[in-house]
């Protein structure tokens, strides 16, 4: 006979409040940079506490902060280059297409595809 997991059998177990502010905190960093460092910590605190398809999607905002910093500090470094500019134009269409798809999965309560990928 399997557990029954106490947290995911509450009423509040398919809430997506959290997932979608941690969404938006994400993307409102092209306006207030500190935002998606607010993000990070509030998917790092939520991490582990619901059904598995919302861990998904704060293990998917985790890792779209990491890996759109590494790709930042990327993009600064090519500004030495001249492509710069470029580069960031493609990290900023990388976190939108990212954080779309990932509140289009949250609206239908399922995880977001290819969680561990570091395109889109």
């Amino acid at each position: 006979m399997m557990a029954r997991d106490p947290v995911a059998d509450t009423p509040h177990s398919s809430d997506t409040t959290m997932p979608l502010v941690v969404y938006i905190l994400l993307l409102a960093g092209f306006v207030v940079g500190i935002t998606p460092l607010i993000g990070v910590v509030i998917a790092y605190v939520y991490r582990g506490k619901g059904p598995a398809w919302r861990d998904a999607h704060y293990r998917y905002q985790i890792r779209t902060f990491w890996i759109g910093l590494l790709y930042s500090l990327v993009a600064v470094a090519l500004s030495l280059l001249g492509i710069g500019l470029l580069a960031m134009i493609v990290l900023a269409a990388w976190l939108i297409v990212r954080c779309v798809k990932g509140m289009m999965a949250l609206q239908e309560r399922r995880p977001p595809a290819r969680v561990t990928t570091w395109a889109w």
